[in-house]
């Protein structure tokens, strides 16, 4: 699925514009790293192309029914809260309901536990996990939905470095594997190396849009970050590091 967006804006009622006249594409094979300062509008975009905002243009996505919707796409919202007393395995079974109840359906909750890295905790309480864990349960929950486009606001926040590497590849792998990923990011270090293309909000506009490379550039990192940093290839794979501020 291709989502599309064309002059996607948003205005809050006191009159201000979260949201400016934001056209974009996000075509499978691609994962996308949303990118902005606090206040910049990117969860505004993610909840205004499903349709969760009141918002003028057009999506492509929130143009489906719901039940259209939660198949053609997953969304991780950027509240991590648990509020059922459930395991592990039954909350990440929820991901399964868009789909009609299928032999598939043990195997796809399977999966995603053993992505997220999650199976020995398959049967605790999801209430009793630490916030790391209930974060990538919540992730696993959106990964068992198996929709082509999979929608994250801040997924790897509050998790250890090793967890948002390992969550950062394997978006990266869906990708590959003909999915895409569209995630709201802050940590440029991680979006430079493992997303094909970074799209930069800046006080609700689209400010840039293309391989991290050509985005992270000194002039719009002055611009809309206000930090200095150094991009480099490497043998690797990409690395920005960011040096100071400006």
């Amino acid at each position: 699925m291709t989502l599309e967006l064309h002059g996607l804006s948003v205005t809050r009622q006191n009159g201000r514009n979260t949201l400016r006249d934001v056209s974009l594409a996000v075509a499978p094979g691609e994962f996308i790293g949303l990118i902005g300062p606090n206040g910049a509008g990117k969860t505004t975009l993610l909840r205004a192309a499903q349709g969760l905002l009141p918002a003028s243009g057009t999506s492509s996505l929130a143009a489906l029914t719901p039940g259209q919707r939660a198949r053609a796409a997953a969304f991780l919202p950027q509240s991590r809260e648990i509020a059922w007393d459930l395991t592990v395995e039954t909350l990440v079974m929820l991901g399964r309901t868009p789909h009609r109840p299928s032999a598939e359906d043990a195997a796809a909750v399977a999966k995603a536990i053993a992505q997220m890295n999650l199976t020995a905790l398959a049967h605790r309480r999801a209430t009793r996990l630490s916030g790391g864990e209930q974060a990538r349960a919540l992730i696993a929950r959106a990964l068992a939905q198996e929709t082509p486009l999979l929608l994250a606001d801040e997924p790897i926040a509050g998790l250890d470095p090793a967890a948002q590497i390992a969550t950062m590849q394997l978006f990266a792998e869906l990708a590959r594997e003909g999915r895409a990923v569209l995630a709201s990011l802050h940590d440029l270090s991680l979006a430079a190396r493992h997303c094909t293309r970074l799209v930069v909000l800046h006080e609700g506009r689209l400010a840039a849009d293309g391989a991290p490379q050509e985005v992270l550039t000194a002039d719009l990192l002055a611009e809309v970050f206000h930090i200095t940093g150094r991009f480099t290839e490497t043998a690797e794979g990409a690395l920005f590091t960011p040096t100071g501020l400006t």
